[in-house]
Parts: C-alpha cells; sequence; structure tokens
C-alpha cells in the first residue's frame, strides 16, 4: 500500500463537487481545486446543498479531506503596500478560509505576497504575517499553507527563508504550512535534479523551515531554465528538472500523507502521470 498521495488540480466548474469527480476520473488520491472562481473578487456563498453534494462525493470517493488542498484566488495580494487594496485582499482571503471550512477541509493553498517595490521585504513580509494572525483568529479548523514561489517581478517567498520569517511571527503556528512547487523550487535556484542536489536542498529546507510545517506539493517539471525566477511548469520529464528527481520525492518518507498536486501543463494526461509517478515507488 502507497504511502503516496497523489493527484491534479483539477476543474471545479459546475459546483465544488465536481472537482471530486474529476479528481476520481483520473484515478488521483488526492487533489486540489478554487472552491470559487480563482479570477473574480466575489462569489456567491456555497449553499447547503452544494456543500452537502460535496461532502457526500468525497466522503464515497475514498479521498481523505487532508489530502484536499484547496488553493485561494489569484487576485489576493495580504502583503499589499497599500491598505485600501490589502484590505479587500484580506476580506477575500477570510472568505476563502470560511468556505474551506465549510466543506469540511483542513487546508488553504496560497501565494505569500508581493511588496510591488513599495515596500520593504520585511515590511511586506510582516504584512502577512499579520493578516494570517487576523484570520486564524476569525476561523477554525483550517491551516494556512504558504507556497514557496518562483520569485518572479516582486513576489516574496521564493526563498525559504521568507516563508521562515512569515511563520515565525504566526501566533497559532499549529495553523500554518508550507506547500513547495517543484518548477518554482528550481526556478528560484533550489537544485533537486541529482541526488546530491536533491538531498541538499531538502536539508536546507529543514533546516531553515522544518518537515513538520510541509503539508503539500505542486509536482511540476519546468519551462525554464534553472534559477531564472520563471514560472513556467511543464509536463513530466519534458522540461528542465527532468524524471529523476520525482523518482526521489516518491521515494522519500517525508513525502507522505501529503497531497501531491500535479499542476502540469497537459491535463490529457494528468491520469498517465499520476501512474507514472506511482510506478517509481521502490
Amino acid at each position: 500500500m502507497s504511502n503516496k498521495f497523489v493527484g491534479a488540480h483539477v476543474s471545479a466548474s459546475g459546483g465544488v463537487f465536481n472537482a471530486v469527480e474529476n479528481a476520481v476520473e483520473i484515478g488521483a488520491k488526492a487533489f486540489a481545486l478554487f472552491t470559487k472562481n480563482q479570477r473574480q473578487w466575489s462569489a456567491k456563498p456555497l449553499d447547503n446543498e452544494t456543500i452537502d453534494k460535496f461532502k457526500k462525493a468525497l466522503q464515497e470517493s475514498g479521498i481523505l479531506p487532508r489530502h484536499v488542498l484547496p488553493h485561494d484566488s489569484y487576485l489576493i495580494n495580504i502583503g499589499h503596500p497599500e491598505a485600501d487594496k490589502r484590505e479587500k485582499s484580506m476580506d477575500a482571503f477570510l472568505d476563502e478560509v470560511q468556505r474551506c471550512e465549510q466543506l469540511g477541509l483542513d487546508r488553504l493553498n496560497f501565494h505569500p505576497g508581493s511588496h510591488l517595490k513599495k515596500i520593504s521585504e520585511d515590511e511586506c513580509m510582516s504584512k502577512i504575517s499579520e493578516a494570517m494572525n487576523i484570520t486564524l483568529e476569525k476561523t477554525k479548523g483550517v491551516s494556512l499553507v504558504l507556497e514557496n514561489t518562483a520569485g518572479q517581478g516582486s513576489n516574496l517567498g521564493w526563498r525559504f527563508e521568507h516563508l521562515a520569517q512569515i511563520i515565525d511571527k504566526i501566533e497559532d503556528k499549529s495553523r500554518v504550512g508550507v506547500c513547495i512547487d517543484t518548477c518554482h523550487m528550481f526556478s528560484a535556484g533550489y537544485d533537486i535534479r541529482t541526488r546530491e542536489a536533491y538531498d541538499k536542498t531538502w536539508s536546507e529546507f529543514d533546516k531553515i523551515i522544518g518537515f513538520k510545517y510541509l503539508m503539500g506539493m505542486h509536482i511540476n517539471d519546468s519551462k525554464a531554465k534553472f534559477d531564472s525566477h520563471v514560472d513556467r511548469h511543464h509536463s513530466l520529464g519534458k522540461g528542465e528538472i527532468g524524471l529523476d528527481a520525482f523518482k526521489f520525492i516518491m521515494n522519500d518518507d517525508r513525502m507522505n500523507d501529503i497531497p501531491l498536486i500535479l499542476e502540469t501543463i497537459d491535463s490529457t494526461i494528468w491520469k498517465d502521470e499520476i501512474k507514472l509517478l506511482y510506478s517509481f515507488e521502490n
């Protein structure tokens, strides 16, 4: 029996409950979804019927709530330098966490935020921590999962130190986690292509952040070159990372029991990519 829970970021079009069916169809044991349209600020609240249908579908699928990794809207920036825009982001962020609460899901994945070259990195990270603390106080049962970024533009979170600094200021550390995206990691200058590079990068992760915070991974190859700070996902084995890194992950006990989510570019081969990943297990 495998201790790995691999899936993909599936469509929730037509209702969040459809995401469960889409995950099952590709042989997923985990999945990610948007609980609302990711390119709009607001969405109509989840009604009881939708919530019940989602919970029932999830139960029938055999996929556990902790292997579901919802992602928040791309518009949200809780580190925004301008007060009114940050407030809008914080309201939307709270709504996303509350939607997870309603669906019985225990984590929300999000990108830390951007300073937009208007405030310092430190100030932006303080704003992110503060927004997370406020959100945690108003909710229960949902962990806030920071995703590492490729470091495009003014996006923070591409260095392990950034994530550690944000976590350091969180009051309830039992409800904070990290999701590591392999494409972002590679593009940000953390190599995982060889056994030696992989071991070095993850020991750095453990020293700076700590494996106890790892609550999910995004499994992606990279179109962009190493250390390019460009975020371009690719299908497994077709990009600059190559397949070895994914073999290492599938045989690394530190990645057991967390959602391992494909966000590779060709959804028509997700089923094959899931099979491929499981075939790597020794």
